[in-house]
C-alpha cells in the first residue's frame, strides 16, 4: 500500500523537516510518519492505517504536496486510505467522536452564539453573529481582546518592524549625501509605542463589542458537554451554555525539546516582542516569516543576528527567485546566514548559549550566543480546549477539520482560523470567521476563496498568491510568466530601492493570470491587486490595459503584464506572444 501525503490546507511543495519512522517498524492507524515544515507551522501526517513499513521514498528536505508518496506499507489495509484521506480533508464531511462531556442544561450565562477565542477570526465572528441578531458570548483567555495578532503577534510586530525600517532607510541615506548621528534608542519608550499600538486598538474592541452588546466572558474555555464551555478566570468557574459556538482558539509557538526552556535568554516569537532587551549576539532559530521579521527589527536595533534554517533557502514557501534579493540585502547586514543546516543542541552556560549546528555534510560546529529565538512554526491549540467532551473531533496534530461552512462534525459547532489548518493567517480567520457567524444565522454562506495571499514584513517585502512557479513546476502546472525587474521602475529608483521584482503568472490557454509573487519595498500592499485580479478571472490584457497611476510602485503590476504580452515600452519587449 503507498502511503501519500493528505490535504495538508493551501500550502504545496512542503519541506520534510524530520522522519519519524523507520524501515520494519509497525506503526498504528494516526501514528505520525513524517513532520513538515511550512513557513509558519510544523505538520506532522498520521499514518492512515496500520502496518509494517516496507520502504521510506521521501528523506530531510524533500518537498512534498498532498498525493505525494512518502512510503510503501504491507499489511495494511487498503480500504483504510479513503477514510483516512477524507478525514484530514478540510472540504469533505468532517467526522464527529462520541462527546465525552456530560454537562446539561443551562449555564450561568447563556447565548445563541458563543465564540471561544477573540483574535482576529473570532471578534469578527462575534461582531457578525451580533450584526445578525444573535445574542452572543465571547470567551478570551487573556484580560483584553484581539488574540496572538492584536496583542503579540501582528500588529506590534509591524510596529517594531516600522521602527525598524525608519532606522535603516536613515543609515541608508548616507549614501544619497544625507547623513543622520547613530540612532539612540530608548527601550522603554520604544516600548511604549508599540504597545500604544495595542492598545488603541484593543480599545477599540473593547468598545465595539459593547457597542452591540457582546458579553465578553474572560478565563480558559474548555467544553465539558455538547452545548457548555467551563470558563476558569480570576473569579472562579462561569459555566456558559449555547445554542451554536464558533471556535477560535488559535495557534501556540512551537517548541524544542533539545533547547532549555526555562532560561529566560531563549524566547519565542512573544518574547522577543516583549523588547526587555538588545543583546549582543543572537541566533534565530527558523529562516521562515516569523523568524526573519524578528531578526529585521533586532538587526536595525543593534544585535548581530544570525539566521540558521534547515532548507537550501530563507522562506521555503516562496519562489527561491523572489527570496534572492531579500537574502542578498541581508547577508549584507547579518552576521551570519546558515542554510541546510541544524541545530542539534543548546547548552545553558553562565556567559551565553552554547549551540552546536550540524550542516549537510554532517559537520558540526559550535558558537555561542547572548539569546536564541525560536521561531520554527507554530501548532494548533485543538488539544488545549477539550473538544471532544462535545463532540468534536481533534486530529494528532491538533487541527479540526470542518467542511466548506466551517462546520466540524457536529452540526452546531463551528471552528476557524489557525485551528482548522493552513495557512495560518489572520486575513483568512476572518472571512472564515463571517463565514461562520453567517452560517449561524441561517444565511447561505461557504468559504470559496480561489486564493489567500502570503505576505512577509522583511525588507524588503516578499509576498506571493496563487500559484507559485515552484509549484507550477512540481505539478506539472502549465503556465507563462511576465517579470519585471524593479530597476526598470522610476519610482523605485526614485526611493533608492531597485532590488524588486514582480512575477505574474499566467494560464497559457486562456492568458488569464494564475498566480504572482513581488519582493521589494510594500510588496504586501501591492499583491492585493492580482489577489483581486485571480478572483475576478482577469487576465493579462485585464492587467496591462488598466491605467496605474505614475510614478508608483503599482505600475510594475502593470508592466509585468505587459512584459507576457510583449507590449511593455519601458523595456525592450520580449519576444511578442501569439495568442
Amino acid at each position: 500500500m503507498d502511503i501519500k501525503v493528505p490535504d495538508i490546507g493551501d500550502f504545496k511543495d512542503v519541506p520534510v523537516l524530520s522522519i519519524l519512522v523507520a524501515v520494519g517498524d509497525t506503526v498504528a492507524k494516526e501514528d505520525a510518519l513524517i513532520e513538515l515544515e511550512s513557513d509558519k507551522a510544523t505538520l506532522e501526517v498520521p499514518s492512515p492505517a496500520a502496518g509494517k513499513v516496507t520502504e521510506i521514498k521521501v528523506k530531510e528536505g524533500d518537498k512534498v504536496s498532498e498525493g505525494s508518496v512518502i512510503m510503501v506499507f504491507e499489511g495494511a489495509e487498503a480500504s483504510d486510505a479513503p477514510a483516512a484521506a477524507k478525514e484530514e480533508a478540510p472540504k469533505e464531511a468532517p467526522k464527529s467522536v462520541a462527546a465525552s462531556g456530560t454537562a446539561t442544561g443551562k449555564g450561568d450565562v447563556h447565548a445563541e452564539v458563543v465564540v471561544l477565542g477573540s483574535g482576529p477570526g473570532g471578534y469578527t465572528a462575534a461582531f457578525r453573529a451580533a450584526d445578525l441578531g444573535k445574542s452572543v458570548i465571547l470567551i478570551e483567555k487573556y484580560p483584553v481582546l484581539g488574540g496572538v495578532c492584536l496583542n503579540v503577534g501582528c500588529i506590534p510586530s509591524k510596529a517594531l518592524l516600522h521602527v525598524a525600517k525608519v532606522i535603516t532607510e536613515a543609515e541608508e541615506m548616507k549614501s544619497h549625501g544625507v547623513s543622520f548621528g547613530k540612532p539612540k534608542v530608548d527601550l522603554d519608550a520604544l516600548r511604549d509605542f508599540k504597545n500604544g499600538v495595542v492598545t488603541q486598538l484593543t480599545g477599540g474592541l473593547d468598545g465595539l463589542s459593547k457597542a452591540r452588546k457582546i458579553k465578553v466572558v474572560t478565563g480558559y474555555g474548555r467544553f465539558t458537554g455538547p452545548n457548555m464551555i467551563s470558563v476558569e478566570g480570576d473569579d472562579g468557574v462561569t459555566k456558559v451554555s449555547f445554542d451554536q459556538c464558533i471556535i477560535a482558539a488559535g495557534s501556540e509557538p512551537v517548541s524544542l525539546p533539545f533547547i532549555p526552556q526555562d532560561d529566560d535568554r531563549v524566547i519565542d516569537s512573544t518574547g522577543a516582542l516583549e523588547l526587555k532587551d538588545v543583546p549582543k549576539r543572537l541566533l534565530v532559530l527558523g529562516g521562515g516569516i516569523i523568524g526573519l521579521e524578528m531578526a529585521c527589527v533586532y538587526d536595525a536595533l543593534g544585535s548581530k543576528v544570525t539566521v540558521v534554517e534547515f532548507m537550501d533557502q530563507l522562506m521555503p514557501g516562496a519562489d527561491k527567485d523572489m527570496v534572492k534579493p531579500l537574502h542578498k540585502r541581508i547577508e549584507g547586514r547579518y552576521e551570519n546566514i546558515l542554510l541546510k543546516t541544524k541545530v542539534k543542541n543548546v547548552e545553558a552556560l553562565k556567559g551565553g548559549l552554547k549551540v552546536t549546528f550540524e550542516d549537510d555534510k554532517g559537520a558540526e560546529t559550535t558558537d555561542t550566543f547572548d539569546k536564541v529565538l525560536v521561531a520554527v512554526g507554530r501548532k494548533p491549540n485543538g488539544k488545549m480546549i477539550d473538544a471532544e467532551a462535545a463532540g468534536v473531533a481533534v486530529d494528532d496534530r491538533g487541527f479540526i477539520a470542518v467542511d466548506h461552512q466551517q462546520r466540524t462534525g457536529v452540526a452546531h459547532i463551528f471552528a476557524i482560523g489557525d485551528v482548522v489548518g493552513q495557512p495560518m493567517l489572520a486575513h483568512k480567520a476572518v472571512h472564515e470567521g463571517k463565514v461562520a457567524a453567517e452560517v449561524a444565522a441561517g444565511e447561505k454562506r461557504a468559504f470559496d476563496a480561489k486564493v489567500i495571499p502570503s505576505v512577509a514584513y522583511t525588507d524588503p517585502e516578499v509576498a506571493w498568491v496563487g500559484v507559485t512557479e515552484t509549484e507550477a513546476k512540481a505539478k506539472g502546472i502549465p503556465y507563462e510568466k511576465g517579470v519585471f525587474p524593479w530597476a526598470a521602475s522610476g519610482r523605485s529608483l526614485a526611493n533608492g530601492r531597485s532590488e524588486g521584482i514582480t512575477k505574474l503568472l499566467f494560464d497559457p490557454e486562456d492568458q488569464r493570470v494564475i498566480g504572482a509573487s513581488i519582493v521589494g519595498t510594500n510588496a504586501g500592499d501591492l499583491i492585493a491587486e492580482v489577489a483581486l485580479a485571480i478572483e475576478m478571472g482577469a487576465d493579462a490584457v485585464d492587467l496591462g490595459h488598466t491605467i496605474h497611476p505614475h510614478p508608483t510602485l503599482s505600475e510594475t503590476v502593470n508592466f509585468a503584464a505587459e512584459m507576457f504580452e510583449g507590449t511593455i515600452t519601458d523595456l525592450m519587449p520580449p519576444k511578442k506572444k501569439k495568442h
